[in-house]
């Protein structure tokens, strides 16, 4: 049985989902779909210059897989170039942050996709341990949520 493919951690959501040749239409013009981790990748690698493992690290993945992401970013990214197609920016195994939740019942902590934040919120998530609701961010912030990517705004784990 294959492993589940493992979140990548992307800080940048593009604003613009396509690209199309200027003498293109976008319903006529073949395509090809990067994934958001591909363009995370080219954005670290490329457009910061970073090394391979500073980027993997960034992304929380391990650095041949980081390679592997790159490359198929690239070759798709020829191939638009090279053969006049599209790009469609969609899609992917991504997450916002991976950030550390504890529970307030047992004190089991463990980390979780920013994504998820939404329903631990609203109650419906619950401890995979005991199974309470009273779930709260491993951050410091006042036994809440701070539901705005902790790690992003600078805020760093204890």
């Amino acid at each position: 049985m294959a492993r589940p493919t493992k979140w990548r951690k992307i800080e940048n959501i593009p604003v613009i989902p396509y690209f199309v040749p200027s003498d293109k239409d976008v319903g006529t013009v073949l395509q090809n779909i990067l994934k958001l981790e591909e363009l995370e990748a080219v954005r670290l690698k490329d457009l910061e210059g970073l090394e391979q493992s500073e980027c993997a690290e960034k992304m929380q993945v391990s650095r041949p897989t980081f390679q592997r992401i790159l490359l198929s970013a690239r070759e798709k990214i020829a191939d638009s170039l090279v053969n006049g197609k599209a790009i469609h920016i969609e899609g992917g195994n991504f997450t916002r942050n991976i950030c550390p939740v504890k529970c307030m019942d047992c004190g089991k902590e463990w980390m979780e996709s920013y994504e998820n934040l939404e329903s631990i919120q609203s109650g419906t998530y619950s401890c995979p341990e005991c199974g309470s609701v009273r779930v709260v961010c491993g951050q410091n912030c006042q036994n809440k949520f701070c539901r705005k990517n902790c790690r992003r705004r600078g805020r760093k784990p204890e």
